[in-house]
């Protein structure tokens, strides 16, 4: 729903109605992480879904590079991109059985998993001894922050050729200088911007992302709900 057409439906609203719900605090729309089905960010590709009218993963107007909410279809232009706060960091190991077997997730594996000791490389591929690939996954708990200063919990989960983007973001965090107190600031307290760019191996061409600083969250409330969704999620 657009601005224009929220607007004309709450102006058919009484007076009274309005200031009932400007008085109320959101009741029953907070849920855990756990109970909420968190959307991912992904970069659209050549082969994306997302470009295809004959799919329902179809999106008007996107283009390869661009970013989408895989839950609501929300488009970010690639080379605008979109700003995140940064909430949780942390490692996956997703177990596949390949395409050519028919494909399909089995699950998530530990990180201590001694299996994961066992693979074999087969090209780009860590192969598990039972035949499945491990894809290593590094998982970005953000809250993305809209136009008008709202934020909207998302993970950005970087696979493959995203990974050494994703290790250079974290180098990044960690070396944030001390503030004049002494102490470092906690991640939610920063904003970055993603983009995208165009990158290309032995396999074609590809969109990658492309992380900047951009200081610190605009408002107190932008990190206090940081600070929130990182504690639901640890």
């Amino acid at each position: 729903m657009n601005n224009a057409v929220a607007n004309k439906k709450n102006a058919e609203l009484s007076t009274d109605v309005m200031d009932f719900i400007n008085e109320s605090t959101g009741e029953g729309t907070v849920f855990d992480s756990s109970e909420l089905q968190i959307p991912f960010i992904r970069l659209i590709q050549a082969m994306s879904p997302q470009l295809s009218k004959k799919k329902t993963e179809y999106i008007e107007g996107a283009s390869q590079g661009d970013a989408f909410n895989t839950v609501t279809k929300e488009r970010w232009d690639g080379e605008t991109g979109l700003t995140v706060i940064v909430c949780v960091q942390t490692t996956k190991y997703l177990e596949f059985v390949p395409r050519e077997s028919g494909g399909g997730f089995q699950g998530e594996l530990r990180a201590d998993d001694p299996v994961l000791f066992k693979t074999t490389r087969n090209g780009a591929k860590e192969i598990l001894p039972n035949g499945n690939e491990v894809v290593k996954s590094d998982q970005h708990f953000c809250l993305i922050v809209n136009d008008d200063g709202t934020t909207q919990p998302a993970i950005i989960d970087m696979k493959s050729t995203q990974l050494k983007v994703s290790k250079r973001w974290k180098s990044m965090i960690s070396m944030e200088r001390p503030l004049e107190t002494g102490k470092k600031p906690d991640c939610y307290t920063m904003k970055w911007r993603l983009t995208s760019i165009e990158q290309s191996n032995d396999k074609g061409t590809f969109a990658n992302w492309q992380v900047e600083k951009r200081g610190f969250a605009d408002t107190l409330q932008q990190m206090k709900e940081g600070k929130a969704f990182r504690e639901s999620i640890l």
